[in-house]
């Protein structure tokens, strides 16, 4: 356990002042997995004060519920005091809590291969919730009663999912039923930013396709997205299926788009803001449109590949077409992308050929016309390989764009 020695100097200072501390949750399933995590919650039964008092940096981010951060260097940990939660009314938060033992602290929580603690000095696993057997038979099963633990935290119906999906775990029947129960009661219990949360993990381990369809076979995608509630599996599946070779590092609405085939750039801009994605999925969306519009002239490639979502968008693009068409298409661009080269490196240093100062200098004044030249001069530019600015301040007087004498 060497690995950690700061989240174990956490748990050796807790158990030399008398207390008992353990690592929680998520890394001791993923320990037992034999998955390399540095995501440490520890769970106590030391006070919130005390935790405060032990250690000489921290923040008390949820003090009420018993939660503390200790910051040691550069890692921080969470520190939690074992405790009962009651009374839920919001689907998200309990409104009283009782600090109590790791027994009744495993009891709260979501599922069995989560309730799991692992005690770093005896190395040993403390299982009060069967998480261990569950892991090993390959099951998702909720801690308790499933109605009861997914209306503490509706969320919890797309985390099953998700893991699920991580893991190549089967969700056990009740488990089940009480998400197919439960399924519309997502909204507005749990917020959007939440939700996209769970779809942003799904993406950053691979396993977005399969949860998307997992959330259509619960009745969970069209809670998300109410207008695919009449689509089938099979469609949906047919509409997803290109995603499985997108580019890893496109962002999250680049996996989301296939689902509405038909939407046009103002919908897609509406589908980011509605699920409060960061502008950059905006940004993206809209040059993948841009980018799939009809065919284009030299100077328009030059100004696509000088975006540096190019690459990925393309990648996309050439996800959608089959086997046999991929190979070639990204070829085409390659040799396109190689003899637009110099453009493209003017376009990325703002350096045009034809700059606003030479046009001055030939008689234009700024203005509209002006503007219409400038990008004109790199139209000709790009499509004619010229790159002499007398040349090009030649070709543009004898144009119609020119202003009269």
């Amino acid at each position: 356990m060497e690995e950690h020695p700061q989240a174990r100097f956490i748990v050796e200072t807790l158990s030399r002042a008398g207390f008992v501390a353990y690592y929680a949750g998520g890394w001791v399933r993923d320990y037992l997995l034999k998955h390399p995590s540095d995501d440490i919650d520890i769970a106590t039964n030391a006070s919130p004060e005390t935790i405060q008092a032990l250690f000489p940096h921290t923040v008390p981010i949820g003090i009420a519920f018993g939660i503390v951060l200790v910051v040691m260097g550069e890692h921080q940990y969470e520190v939690a005091t074992f405790r009962q939660d009651f009374d839920y009314h919001d689907g998200r938060r309990p409104t009283r809590v009782a600090f109590s033992t790791a027994e009744e602290d495993a009891k709260r929580r979501d599922f069995t291969i989560n309730g799991m603690f692992f005690d770093p000095l005896r190395e040993e696993v403390l299982d009060y919730v069967g998480g261990r057997a569950d892991l090993k038979a390959k099951i998702l099963r909720a801690i308790g009663n499933p109605h009861d633990r997914i209306k503490e935290d509706r969320l919890r119906m797309i985390r099953a999912i998700r893991m699920a999906c991580r893991f190549d775990l089967e969700i056990e029947v009740k488990t089940q039923e009480a998400i197919r129960a439960h399924a519309k009661e997502l909204f507005p219990a749990v917020a959007v930013e939440r939700v996209v949360q769970e779809l942003e993990k799904g993406h950053i381990f691979g396993h977005l396709q399969a949860m998307l369809k997992g959330l259509h076979a619960y009745g969970l995608l069209s809670a998300i997205f109410p207008e695919l509630e009449a689509l089938s599996l099979q469609e949906l599946a047919a509409r997803i299926d290109p995603i499985a070779t997108y580019p890893k590092k496109a962002p999250l609405i680049a996996f989301l788009l296939p689902l509405f085939p038909h939407y046009s750039l103002p919908k897609q801009i509406d589908l980011c803001k509605s699920l409060k994605l960061p502008n950059q999925n905006v940004q993206f969306a809209s040059f993948l449109f841009r980018l799939r519009q009809a065919a284009k002239d030299d100077y328009e490639w030059a100004q696509l590949y000088a975006n540096p979502f190019c690459p990925l968008c393309l990648q996309i693009l050439s996800a959608h077409l089959n086997a046999v068409e991929r190979a070639p298409f990204l070829q085409r661009h390659e040799e396109r992308k190689a003899k637009l080269q110099e453009a493209i490196e003017r376009i990325v240093r703002r350096d045009p050929v034809i700059k606003a100062i030479d046009l001055q200098k030939a008689g234009i004044k700024p203005g509209p016309a002006m503007g219409h030249l400038l990008k004109e001069a790199e139209r000709l530019s790009c499509n004619e390989q010229i790159y002499d600015a007398a040349l090009i301040l030649e070709r543009l007087r004898k144009l119609p764009l020119w202003p009269s004498e």
